[in-house]
Protein backbone atom coordinates (compact mmCIF):
# COMPACT_ATOMS: atom_id res chain seq x y z
CA UNK A 1 0.00 0.00 0.00
CA UNK A 2 1.19 3.42 -0.67
CA UNK A 3 0.05 7.25 0.01
CA UNK A 4 0.77 9.88 -2.33
CA UNK A 5 1.01 13.77 -0.98
CA UNK A 6 1.09 16.79 -3.86
CA UNK A 7 1.41 20.62 -4.52
CA UNK A 8 1.46 22.39 -7.53
CA UNK A 9 4.98 21.47 -8.67
CA UNK A 10 5.38 17.92 -7.31
CA UNK A 11 3.89 14.59 -6.28
CA UNK A 12 5.38 12.29 -3.96
CA UNK A 13 4.43 8.69 -3.12
CA UNK A 14 5.22 6.75 0.19
CA UNK A 15 5.16 2.90 1.12
CA UNK A 16 3.53 2.16 3.97
CA UNK A 17 6.17 -0.92 4.30
CA UNK A 18 9.11 0.99 5.99
CA UNK A 19 7.04 4.30 5.42
CA UNK A 20 9.55 4.45 2.77
CA UNK A 21 9.63 7.16 0.20
CA UNK A 22 9.41 5.09 -3.41
CA UNK A 23 8.78 7.96 -5.37
CA UNK A 24 9.39 12.38 -6.43
CA UNK A 25 7.91 13.77 -9.15
CA UNK A 26 7.55 16.80 -10.81
CA UNK A 27 4.45 17.99 -12.67
CA UNK A 28 6.31 17.45 -16.30
CA UNK A 29 6.04 13.84 -14.86
CA UNK A 30 10.25 13.45 -14.14
CA UNK A 31 11.07 10.75 -11.60
CA UNK A 32 13.78 11.85 -9.00
CA UNK A 33 13.78 8.48 -6.69
CA UNK A 34 14.78 5.64 -7.69
CA UNK A 35 13.06 2.93 -9.05
CA UNK A 36 13.95 -0.06 -7.10
CA UNK A 37 15.15 -2.87 -9.73
CA UNK A 38 16.69 -5.37 -8.18
CA UNK A 39 18.72 -6.00 -10.48
CA UNK A 40 21.22 -3.22 -8.67
CA UNK A 41 19.34 -2.80 -5.53
CA UNK A 42 15.32 -3.38 -4.45
CA UNK A 43 14.88 -0.33 -2.48
CA UNK A 44 14.39 3.35 -2.91
CA UNK A 45 14.72 5.32 0.04
CA UNK A 46 14.76 3.18 3.48
CA UNK A 47 14.34 4.23 6.74
CA UNK A 48 17.67 3.38 9.07
CA UNK A 49 16.88 2.75 12.46
CA UNK A 50 17.59 2.11 15.44
CA UNK A 51 21.02 1.09 13.89
CA UNK A 52 22.42 2.58 10.39
CA UNK A 53 24.84 0.67 9.27
CA UNK A 54 26.10 -2.97 10.26
CA UNK A 55 26.75 -4.38 13.47
CA UNK A 56 30.07 -5.91 14.51
CA UNK A 57 28.86 -10.22 14.15
CA UNK A 58 25.35 -8.47 14.10
CA UNK A 59 25.41 -8.52 18.07
CA UNK A 60 25.13 -5.95 20.54
CA UNK A 61 24.52 -6.19 24.49
CA UNK A 62 23.02 -4.04 26.41
CA UNK A 63 21.87 -4.63 30.09
CA UNK A 64 24.00 -8.01 30.15
CA UNK A 65 21.95 -9.75 27.28
CA UNK A 66 23.03 -10.36 23.94
CA UNK A 67 20.75 -8.90 20.93
CA UNK A 68 21.02 -9.26 17.30
CA UNK A 69 20.19 -6.97 14.54
CA UNK A 70 20.90 -7.01 11.36
CA UNK A 71 21.91 -4.06 8.38
CA UNK A 72 20.57 -0.51 9.03
CA UNK A 73 17.66 -2.32 12.02
CA UNK A 74 14.13 -3.32 11.49
CA UNK A 75 12.11 -0.31 10.45
CA UNK A 76 12.54 -0.43 7.05
CA UNK A 77 10.80 -3.99 6.97
CA UNK A 78 7.59 -2.76 9.23
CA UNK A 79 4.33 -1.66 8.31
CA UNK A 80 3.96 1.56 9.76
CA UNK A 81 0.79 3.41 10.49
CA UNK A 82 -0.70 6.37 8.88
CA UNK A 83 -1.89 8.42 11.32
CA UNK A 84 -2.28 12.10 9.84
CA UNK A 85 -2.87 12.94 5.90
CA UNK A 86 -3.39 16.16 4.23
CA UNK A 87 -3.29 16.92 0.18
CA UNK A 88 0.67 18.55 1.08
CA UNK A 89 1.66 16.28 4.09
CA UNK A 90 1.85 12.59 5.34
CA UNK A 91 2.89 11.44 8.55
CA UNK A 92 3.82 7.45 9.61
CA UNK A 93 4.19 5.36 12.95
CA UNK A 94 5.70 2.53 14.22
CA UNK A 95 5.40 1.54 18.07
CA UNK A 96 7.42 -0.86 19.58
CA UNK A 97 6.09 -4.45 19.34
CA UNK A 98 7.17 -7.79 21.38
CA UNK A 99 8.66 -8.32 18.05
CA UNK A 100 10.78 -5.58 18.01
CA UNK A 101 11.49 -5.98 21.53
CA UNK A 102 13.14 -9.41 21.11
CA UNK A 103 15.81 -7.30 19.06
CA UNK A 104 15.46 -4.05 20.88
CA UNK A 105 14.50 -4.00 23.82
CA UNK A 106 12.60 -0.62 24.31
CA UNK A 107 9.21 1.11 24.82
CA UNK A 108 9.84 3.65 21.25
CA UNK A 109 7.66 5.18 19.16
CA UNK A 110 9.06 6.55 15.84
CA UNK A 111 7.30 8.78 13.64
CA UNK A 112 8.01 9.66 9.38
CA UNK A 113 6.65 13.60 8.18
CA UNK A 114 6.72 14.07 5.01
CA UNK A 115 5.57 17.85 4.11
CA UNK A 116 5.74 19.31 0.52
CA UNK A 117 6.74 22.95 0.54
CA UNK A 118 7.09 24.32 -3.12
CA UNK A 119 9.74 22.46 -4.80
CA UNK A 120 11.00 21.01 -1.61
CA UNK A 121 10.02 17.70 0.25
CA UNK A 122 10.56 18.02 3.62
CA UNK A 123 11.46 14.62 5.73
CA UNK A 124 11.10 14.27 9.31
CA UNK A 125 11.65 11.88 12.06
CA UNK A 126 10.44 12.21 15.16
CA UNK A 127 11.33 9.54 17.87
CA UNK A 128 9.60 9.05 20.97
CA UNK A 129 10.95 7.10 23.87
CA UNK A 130 8.05 5.98 26.10
CA UNK A 131 10.38 3.99 28.67
CA UNK A 132 11.77 4.26 31.91
CA UNK A 133 15.18 3.87 30.66
CA UNK A 134 17.51 5.12 28.60
CA UNK A 135 17.37 4.33 25.06
CA UNK A 136 19.86 4.42 22.73
CA UNK A 137 19.42 4.42 19.18
CA UNK A 138 20.78 5.70 15.81
CA UNK A 139 18.84 6.96 13.18
CA UNK A 140 19.03 7.95 9.19
CA UNK A 141 18.00 8.04 5.47
CA UNK A 142 18.97 5.97 2.79
CA UNK A 143 17.49 8.21 -0.59
CA UNK A 144 18.70 6.65 -3.86
CA UNK A 145 18.67 9.39 -6.90
CA UNK A 146 18.02 8.52 -10.23
CA UNK A 147 20.70 9.09 -12.60
CA UNK A 148 19.13 8.15 -16.29
CA UNK A 149 22.37 9.25 -18.05
CA UNK A 150 25.85 7.98 -18.01
CA UNK A 151 26.84 8.05 -14.14
CA UNK A 152 30.58 9.75 -15.07
CA UNK A 153 28.12 12.92 -16.32
CA UNK A 154 27.13 13.23 -12.58
CA UNK A 155 29.13 15.13 -10.22
CA UNK A 156 28.61 16.20 -6.32
CA UNK A 157 28.54 20.13 -5.18
CA UNK A 158 29.72 20.24 -1.24
CA UNK A 159 28.71 23.12 0.40
CA UNK A 160 31.77 24.01 2.43
CA UNK A 161 34.56 21.21 1.60
CA UNK A 162 37.33 21.93 -0.60
CA UNK A 163 38.78 18.09 -0.20
CA UNK A 164 36.85 14.71 1.91
CA UNK A 165 38.14 12.62 4.55
CA UNK A 166 36.13 9.49 4.41
CA UNK A 167 36.80 6.36 6.38
CA UNK A 168 36.87 3.10 4.76
CA UNK A 169 35.02 -0.16 5.78
CA UNK A 170 36.31 -3.44 6.64
CA UNK A 171 33.52 -6.42 6.10
CA UNK A 172 31.08 -3.56 6.33
CA UNK A 173 32.76 -2.02 10.11
CA UNK A 174 34.58 1.25 10.02
CA UNK A 175 38.32 0.73 9.57
CA UNK A 176 40.35 2.93 11.29
CA UNK A 177 42.07 3.52 7.81
CA UNK A 178 40.74 7.07 6.14
CA UNK A 179 41.39 8.17 2.77
CA UNK A 180 41.28 11.89 1.38
CA UNK A 181 39.96 13.05 -1.61
CA UNK A 182 40.35 16.28 -3.37
CA UNK A 183 37.51 18.23 -4.77
CA UNK A 184 37.43 20.26 -7.64
CA UNK A 185 36.07 23.68 -6.89
CA UNK A 186 34.01 21.43 -4.40
CA UNK A 187 32.72 19.04 -6.65
CA UNK A 188 33.62 15.23 -6.56
CA UNK A 189 33.10 13.85 -9.76
CA UNK A 190 31.07 10.60 -9.97
CA UNK A 191 32.76 7.53 -10.75
CA UNK A 192 31.95 3.74 -10.03
CA UNK A 193 35.71 3.21 -8.87
CA UNK A 194 35.18 5.23 -5.93
CA UNK A 195 32.82 2.79 -4.43
CA UNK A 196 35.38 -0.36 -5.11
CA UNK A 197 35.24 -0.43 -1.45
CA UNK A 198 31.21 -0.13 -0.41
CA UNK A 199 30.02 3.43 1.21
CA UNK A 200 32.22 6.71 1.50
CA UNK A 201 31.50 7.18 5.29
CA UNK A 202 31.97 10.57 6.43
CA UNK A 203 31.71 11.73 10.72
CA UNK A 204 31.06 15.11 11.69
CA UNK A 205 31.03 16.31 7.79
CA UNK A 206 31.41 20.10 7.64
CA UNK A 207 28.65 20.49 4.86
CA UNK A 208 25.37 20.43 5.36
CA UNK A 209 23.89 20.12 1.63
CA UNK A 210 25.29 18.44 -1.37
CA UNK A 211 23.63 19.22 -4.87
CA UNK A 212 23.72 16.82 -7.67
CA UNK A 213 24.75 17.83 -10.99
CA UNK A 214 24.36 16.90 -13.93
CA UNK A 215 27.09 18.00 -16.65
CA UNK A 216 27.79 20.69 -14.33
CA UNK A 217 24.44 21.59 -13.95
CA UNK A 218 22.16 21.54 -10.65
CA UNK A 219 18.74 19.37 -10.84
CA UNK A 220 18.70 18.39 -7.06
CA UNK A 221 20.15 19.60 -3.42
CA UNK A 222 19.91 17.21 -0.69
CA UNK A 223 20.34 19.57 2.46
CA UNK A 224 20.68 18.34 6.18
CA UNK A 225 21.75 20.54 9.01
CA UNK A 226 20.50 18.40 11.49
CA UNK A 227 22.68 15.58 11.20
CA UNK A 228 26.26 15.14 11.87
CA UNK A 229 26.77 12.29 9.81
CA UNK A 230 26.79 10.95 6.05
CA UNK A 231 27.25 8.42 3.89
CA UNK A 232 27.51 8.21 -0.64
CA UNK A 233 26.56 4.84 -2.17
CA UNK A 234 25.50 3.03 -5.21
CA UNK A 235 26.60 -0.34 -6.16
CA UNK A 236 28.59 -1.40 -9.22
CA UNK A 237 26.85 0.02 -12.28
CA UNK A 238 23.84 0.83 -11.12
CA UNK A 239 22.30 4.12 -12.33
CA UNK A 240 21.99 5.97 -9.07
CA UNK A 241 23.22 7.62 -6.18
CA UNK A 242 22.48 7.66 -2.68
CA UNK A 243 22.64 10.70 -0.44
CA UNK A 244 22.20 9.41 2.95
CA UNK A 245 21.86 11.64 6.14
CA UNK A 246 22.93 9.88 9.19
CA UNK A 247 22.85 9.55 13.00
CA UNK A 248 25.47 7.14 13.59
CA UNK A 249 26.74 4.78 11.76
CA UNK A 250 28.33 1.38 11.56
CA UNK A 251 30.61 -0.19 14.36
CA UNK A 252 34.31 0.44 14.15
CA UNK A 253 36.49 -3.21 13.81
CA UNK A 254 37.69 -2.86 17.61
CA UNK A 255 34.14 -1.90 19.29
CA UNK A 256 33.29 -3.33 22.19
CA UNK A 257 30.00 -4.28 21.49
CA UNK A 258 27.87 -2.52 24.10
CA UNK A 259 24.92 -0.83 22.91
CA UNK A 260 25.42 2.56 24.96
CA UNK A 261 29.06 2.75 24.13
CA UNK A 262 28.70 2.66 20.68
CA UNK A 263 30.72 5.61 18.61
CA UNK A 264 27.68 7.88 17.08
CA UNK A 265 24.86 6.70 19.26
CA UNK A 266 22.29 8.82 20.55
CA UNK A 267 20.44 8.85 23.77
CA UNK A 268 17.55 9.70 24.79
CA UNK A 269 16.49 9.74 28.57
CA UNK A 270 12.97 8.56 29.36
CA UNK A 271 10.26 10.06 28.47
CA UNK A 272 12.12 12.25 26.11
CA UNK A 273 11.84 13.09 22.38
CA UNK A 274 14.10 13.43 19.05
CA UNK A 275 13.69 15.15 15.92
CA UNK A 276 15.37 15.84 12.93
CA UNK A 277 14.52 16.56 9.49
CA UNK A 278 16.09 16.89 6.22
CA UNK A 279 15.25 18.04 2.74
CA UNK A 280 14.84 17.03 -0.63
CA UNK A 281 15.18 20.15 -3.28
CA UNK A 282 14.27 20.31 -6.91
CA UNK A 283 16.21 22.60 -8.66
Amino acid sequence: MTTAISNAVLTAEIKHTGAELCSLKDNLNKEYIWNGNPEFWGKHSPVLFPIVGTLKNNTYQYSNTDYHLSRHGFAREMEFELIDKHENSVTFSLAATPETKEKYPFDFDLHLVYTLENKTLKIEYKVFNNGKSKMPFSIGAHPAFDLPNDFKNYSLAFEKEDSLNYYLLEDGLISNTTNEIALDKNELHLNYDLFANDALVFKNIISKSVTILENSKPFLKVSFSDFPDLGIWTPPNAPFICIEPWFGYSDTVDKSGALLDKEGIQVLDADESFHAAFSIEIL
